[in-house]
């Protein structure tokens, strides 16, 4: 804890993201309108920094009068619950897989390769935009869809870290001890190469919150009326050159997410590897 506290990155990036989730667990105590309630006589209202802004809706409205700073609060709740099923969903298969192959090795690490090649030649996002198209955009098949494809990434750190790992005495001294195998990957080897699952985690997570901004964005990732970010801008590029405000903000809150999960997984990295802990 103290060198958590010490590190400045994960101050500031998880102070941040501490911030966001509170925004996205209290959003129905912080929105001061329904996201979704539409009202045409007060369609594209500036922000009140404008002149022609009110308090009534402090980030302006939308093209269907929905209150802005509404939509992007319930967009805080999409982004974070899409970064982290994510991460969760292909940080378990990637990590298994690459826990399997570095410390089997053999035939093991040759099937884990093979798979890894496999995945590595279909690109992620043309993958993704044609599952999306045939199977049909929603929040939870987009969760599906990116968390079957992000995996490769863990496996391949996981395998050269077991690797490394594996070659130490600790290892080979719960190996003579007569430890299960169960017992050496869960007890020794993935307790000592959590900094780099953590840092991998974070990476995919920020990169999964991206490519839904951008499945959304081609209307084939969250569906209205969800209050996607991704989405919000798309519903507003029609406007990008009299309204640009209704792009910029879902984008500085996309752009600042992203800034807090990555540097908080880069602080957590450099608190938690092992020349820290000496």
């Amino acid at each position: 804890m103290k060198r958590l506290l010490a590190n400045r990155s994960v101050m500031v990036g998880g102070t941040l993201l501490l911030l966001l989730l509170c925004v996205a667990l209290l959003a129905p105590w912080l929105s001061p309108h329904d996201p979704y309630a539409q009202n045409l006589n007060h369609r594209t209202v500036p922000p009140v920094w404008f002149e022609q802004g009110a308090w009534s809706h402090p980030l302006g409205t939308d093209p269907l009068g929905r209150d802005y700073l509404s939509r992007l609060i319930y967009g805080t709740r999409i982004s974070l619950l899409i970064g982290v099923s994510v991460a969760l969903l292909s940080g378990l298969i990637g990590t298994t897989l690459g826990l399997l192959a570095g410390y089997f090795g053999g035939r093991t690490d040759m099937l884990v390769s093979f798979l890894v090649t496999t995945r590595l030649a279909m690109p992620v996002v043309l993958v993704a935009l044609a599952t999306v198209a045939l199977i049909g955009g929603s929040l939870w098949v987009v969760i599906l869809v990116l968390g079957l494809l992000k995996w490769d990434r863990f496996a391949v750190v996981m395998r050269s870290a077991t690797q490394q790992v594996c070659a130490l005495d600790y290892v080979a001294a719960a190996q003579a001890s007569g430890a299960s195998t169960l017992r050496i990957l869960l007890g020794e080897v993935l307790p000592n190469v959590m900094p780099q699952l953590i840092v991998v985690a974070t990476l995919e997570a920020a990169s999964a919150i991206l490519l839904e901004a951008a499945l959304s964005f081609l209307g084939l990732g969250v569906q209205p009326p969800l209050p996607s970010w991704g989405l919000m801008v798309s519903e507003a590029k029609s406007y990008m050159f009299f309204s640009f405000w209704l792009i910029a903000i879902p984008g500085c809150a996309l752009a600042l997410l992203i800034f807090a999960i990555n540097l908080a997984g880069d602080g957590l990295r450099d608190a938690l590897a092992p020349q820290e802990r000496a």
